[in-house]
């Protein structure tokens, strides 16, 4: 994070005709955010307490807004960012949102799209109620019950797709937090768990009759959307008159009881929330959080239903060019940083290399869902040609400062050409000792420059008719020496001409260098980005695996034999996918491996060739 927020501020809010809407300055606070999210939102009724929970996650006696009045206080959704306490290199984004059911509002659509937006948004969802978890309680969440009519994971819905994995995929954990709780955790005489006191409360009815249905819907939808679930209750912190002013009581004014709950409930989402992620296991930084929370909204503003996939779309289109941009911002950052020209090829190799190394890091922890890897290969496409130019301008650095100098060194000899000096008898050999002390000069003065040779080259082909011209007046040499001395000429041309290629091959070889460096950074850091989505994606269906085990236990336990039978094929639906995604992992990355290899050849000419078994050795590293 660039910056810590001091106090909380609204992320979502209305218009002046009421419809929900961004905030651009909180927008602004999660575009700096480029660390992985955890975000845990808290929802209920009004004047329930939600705000106070919200301020010891963050750490603080205030910040979120508290009331003691039968006022609602917060309005919208509200956004506190802070330093994750426990995983470092993740911001917590805690989100406060609306009390639900205030009857001043008199929009009940409006509560239902707040709940939907704090479901969508978060990785933990907290739900704070009053009292107890009793029939009264579980029917004022019967915002649960329109969650299949409001949100949509998949664009297109056949009749064959299970709405209940598809939603605990994606869908937070779900936290029941119950305040001001005077009951003895007790049932049939044995004490329980604030977790079991949870469960019983969500047992369903058997029957079909239309008041067991109204009873049972509410408990099937947590049971089935949710896949992990705690509760927590904790007693009363304070007295009427001392909880007017909360934020004001020290720790020694609160309840010891209710103090150790909060933090019990303060760690365990600490060590438990996990980073917030979309369809796939792709987690989410704080600069796409921004993005998504966006894109929702747009959508209930049109009088759309969000839907998942549309979203992770609309992402992709977003931030993939500005990673693209973000990234080739870092490596011209940081190459001009040390640039000089002119300088080594080798060490603007390695300035390059670090340089593209940091902008693929930041290429990689910004860009999403780029599926068919176009982002990353215009990335790649648009570094190479940076580095091109760089090398361009290196080298034509390095010709101009080696034809000065040349200029300045061979300025004897071409005076002397220029006044006919050496047309004389024994002209000739001191012509050649003058050449080849002024070429020994010029060599010891560029022997760092790049492509001295083949500057030396040009000149020595330039002056070669005046070479003849002495040779031939010298008097001095017989026309046999004559001959020998143009074969000895000959011959180191040819030499001369050797050492130009070798160098311009060194200058190709190191080009070659950067390009399989290149290709290996990129890949291999696409590779590792797949391999932990994948993971992610992995832990996911364990988690809806277990969660569906668990449930068709339970309904066995409780005479639901039909029910239980429904939930197998489910559970064998779900064991299909997950054999079929180990099975085609070596396809997909193979896949990605050779349209990155194919494709970078177009604008990595020099290592087209040599891509895919590179590619290979790369792959076999992840398989």
């Amino acid at each position: 994070m660039s910056s810590i927020m001091k106090e909380p501020m609204c992320l979502i809010g209305s218009d002046s005709e009421g419809r929900l809407c961004v905030q651009k300055d909180a927008k602004a606070i999660l575009d700096d955010i480029m660390q992985p999210v955890v975000v845990v939102s808290v929802v209920g009724l009004y004047r329930t307490g939600k705000s106070y929970l919200m301020n010891r996650l963050a750490g603080q006696q205030t910040g979120f807004a508290l009331g003691s009045t039968i006022e609602s206080k917060t309005k919208g959704i509200w956004m506190w960012c802070v330093p994750h306490p426990v995983n470092k290199g993740h911001t917590l984004v805690l989100l406060d949102t609306e009390g639900l059911g205030d009857v001043e509002k008199g929009d009940e659509k409006h509560d239902t799209w707040i709940f939907c937006l704090a479901v969508l948004l978060s990785s933990t969802l907290v739900y704070n109620s009053l009292g107890v978890i009793d029939n009264n309680a579980v029917e004022k969440l019967h915002y649960v019950t329109e969650l299949t009519e409001n949100i949509r994971v998949k664009a297109h819905r056949s009749r064959h797709d299970d709405d209940s994995t598809e939603f605990m995929r994606v869908f937070p954990s779900f936290i029941w937090t119950v305040r001001d709780f005077t009951l003895i955790l007790e049932k049939s005489g044995k004490p329980i768990t604030a977790d079991e006191y949870l469960e019983s409360a969500l047992v369903l009815r058997p029957g079909n009759s239309p008041k067991t249905e109204q009873f049972n819907l509410p408990r099937r939808c947590l049971r089935n959307f949710f896949a992990e679930r705690r509760c927590f209750v904790f007693p009363r912190p304070a007295n009427d008159d001392d909880l007017k002013r909360i934020e004001e009581l020290t720790e020694a004014e609160l309840d010891e009881r209710f103090l150790q709950r909060a933090e019990d409930f303060c760690n365990y989402v600490f060590s438990s929330a996990k980073p917030k992620t979309v369809t796939g296991g792709r987690t989410l930084t704080g600069t796409v959080l921004g993005s998504l929370t966006e894109v929702y909204v747009e959508a209930i503003r049109s009088g759309q239903v969000p839907c998942l996939e549309n979203a992770v779309e609309a992402l992709a289109q977003i931030q993939n060019g500005r990673a693209v941009e973000q990234a080739l911002g870092v490596y011209l950052s940081e190459v001009f940083q040390w640039v000089c020209f002119p300088m080594d090829p080798a060490d603007l190799s390695n300035i390059h290399i670090q340089a593209e190394r940091k902008a693929i890091e930041v290429f990689i922890s910004t860009s999403f869902n780029d599926i068919e890897q176009e982002a990353q290969l215009d990335l790649m496409r648009k570094i190479q040609i940076e580095y091109e130019g760089l090398c361009g301008q290196n080298q034509h650095e390095c010709l101009e400062i080696c034809r000065t100098e040349l200029k300045q060194v061979f300025a004897p000899l071409d005076e002397s050409l220029n006044d006919a000096s050496f047309m004389k008898p024994g002209g000739y050999q001191d012509y050649q000792a003058t050449v080849q002390r002024l070429t020994q000069k010029y060599r010891e003065c560029t022997k760092t420059q790049q492509l001295s040779e083949e500057v030396l080259s040009q000149y020595l082909k330039e002056i070669e008719p005046f070479t003849q011209n002495i040779l031939q007046a010298d008097q001095c040499l017989s026309e046999a020496d004559q001959k020998l001395e143009v074969e000895r000429l000959r011959r180191e041309a040819l030499q001369q001409k050797q050492k130009a290629l070798e160098e311009q091959h060194r200058v190709q070889e190191q080009m070659f260098q950067n390009q399989q460096e290149t290709f290996e950074q990129h890949v291999s850091h696409l590779l590792e980005r797949m391999e932990k989505e994948r993971e992610r994606a992995r832990e996911d269906n364990e988690r809806v695996l277990n969660a569906k085990l668990k449930e068709q236990q339970a309904l066995l336990e409780q005479g639901f034999q039909e029910k239980a039978e429904r939930m197998q094929k489910e559970i064998d639906n779900l064991k299909g996918e997950m054999k079929n995604e180990g099975e085609t992992k070596r396809s997909t990355l193979s896949k990605v491996v050779d349209t990155v290899g194919m494709a970078a050849g177009f604008f990595l000419p020099g290592f087209a060739s040599k891509a895919l078994g590179f590619g290979t050795s790369l792959l076999s590293r992840w398989l």
